[in-house]
């Protein structure tokens, strides 16, 4: 089967790596999440991964309880570095060739972020993981997700998540919360839905770039939006 989405960037969170522990990074998780990229990467996608590190420390939070806010952003870079390097050793024990490019210099660990050299990688059939953020504090990982896929020319963001699409509530604290097929953009912000930050969402709209956010925790669903099954919410031009 041909997969309808040939180049990918996929967004993690930093705690969907910590499974129920809540903080860390739990080695059955990373595993399982390197079993379902290796399927992806046989199919004969492209793959490219942003991870955020708020399993370890989140800058916004550490930022809400005294830390300085600039100072509180590159710790959580540095995490997502760390959870970046973790994720490579996962996939390459499941046979991928991967890359860790950052966005902050960190040479003993990963590659300096240079698109052409991150494109070329992903032509070669590694898998790219782009840690760091944007490198600058005050974004998120959601927008660093938004500026590396549009970079690199991807053909979809999946935004790996812990429920299974886009809710007008929270469907954890309002269990009649109505859950979106299909979303537009300007719908999305209009309605402050808080599956991403604006910035993101705004640069995925300005580069018509299609987000489809889903439930990482049933194992075959990367593999179905690949091969353009219905799955989660799809956020589009025209929703």
């Amino acid at each position: 089967m041909e997969p309808v989405y040939k180049r990918l960037l996929i967004k993690l969170s930093g705690e969907g790596l910590a499974g129920e522990d809540g903080s860390g990074i739990n080695p059955g998780v990373i595993g399982g999440v390197a079993e379902q990229l290796r399927e992806v990467h046989d199919l004969g996608a492209e793959i490219s991964v942003v991870i955020g590190g708020g399993n370890i420390i989140r800058g916004m939070t550490a930022a809400s309880q005294g830390m300085d806010r600039a100072n509180a952003d590159y710790m959580g870079m540095l995490a997502s570095v760390i959870n970046a390097m973790a994720l490579q050793d996962a996939l390459e024990h499941v046979g991928l060739q991967t890359r860790v490019l950052s966005a902050l210099d960190i040479k003993q660990v990963a590659e300096p972020y240079i698109r052409r050299r991150a494109v070329r990688h992903l032509e070669k059939g590694r898998v790219v993981i782009f840690g760091g953020g944007t490198g600058n504090p005050y974004f998120t990982t959601d927008t660093a997700a938004a500026l590396r896929a549009a970079e690199i020319h991807a053909d979809v963001i999946l935004k790996a998540t812990q429920v299974d699409g886009v809710y007008d509530a929270d469907p954890h604290e309002n269990p009649s919360a109505t859950r979106y097929e299909r979303l537009s953009y300007d719908e999305a912000m209009r309605k402050n839905l808080q599956f991403m930050d604006q910035a993101a969402i705004a640069l995925c709209r300005e580069n018509a770039l299609p987000i489809v956010v889903f439930d990482m925790g049933v194992s075959d669903n990367i593999r179905k939006v690949v091969l353009g099954e219905t799955v989660g919410t799809t956020v589009s031009v025209d929703g």
